[in-house]
């Protein structure tokens, strides 16, 4: 059974975040809220915990995971960022937006794409994360917490959030399958982040999600 850490949306207790920044450096497992729908995560550097999220999510190895970081300069730590990339990220961030860039060695393998080595970052516009990720002085994982039908029957939960009516349903939902629920107080949403590729020498919107028509004005 998860444990729920109650935490102020707009002034999280430090003594929360202490506690859950401890468990996610212990190995845990979270489902907590972002800005745009409730994700899935961990400690960016706990292998296990990396593993854990892969399963639940069902996830082979040549999936890439998404990961937040705090701001710019820290992004710029586990991915090479070029001046056209530079220039719209520091237009949109924070905000809803995922940046596919080349990966640093500082990635772990089993976070970024195998074939092309690049990874997807997140800033996010979220006072929660962004206070988790202070704390923890680590990137988390942030993949949705949208999990596919069980077709290998490992007891999953199949879990569609459009389906999903409040979030006291998503916790009971996930309660099995996580450590940690950090409750800020907000309901299910449903629309995604906007995802660029930053690989290239043109920037190119590969999902529309929330933003998107600013985004476009940039690339």
């Amino acid at each position: 059974m998860a444990k729920i850490f109650p935490v102020h949306p707009d002034n999280p207790q430090i003594r929360r975040i202490e506690e859950i920044k401890s468990a996610l450096s212990s190995g845990a497992v979270m489902l907590y809220p972002t800005d745009t729908v409730y994700a899935i995560g961990c400690d960016l550097n706990a292998k296990s915990a990396v593993e854990r999220v892969r399963q639940i999510k069902q996830l082979a190895n040549d999936k890439p995971l998404t990961f937040l970081c705090p701001s710019l300069s820290n992004v710029a730590t586990y991915a090479f960022v070029s001046d056209t990339a530079y220039r719209i990220m520091k237009r949109l961030i924070p905000g809803t937006y995922t940046f596919l860039l080349p990966a640093t060695k500082l990635v772990p393998r089993l976070v970024q794409s195998p074939k092309r080595k690049t990874t997807g970052i997140r800033v996010p516009n979220h006072t929660v994360c962004l206070a988790l990720l202070e704390a923890l002085g680590n990137p988390i994982i942030s993949t949705s917490a949208h999990v596919p039908p069980d077709e290998g029957n490992n007891g999953l939960v199949h879990i569609d959030p459009e389906t999903i009516q409040s979030r006291v349903e998503l916790f009971d939902r996930l309660d099995k399958f996580v450590d940690i629920i950090v409750d800020a107080g907000e309901e299910p949403k449903y629309e995604v982040s906007t995802i660029l590729d930053l690989t290239g020498d043109e920037a190119v919107i590969i999902r529309r999600g929330l933003g998107w028509e600013a985004a476009a004005t940039w690339v």
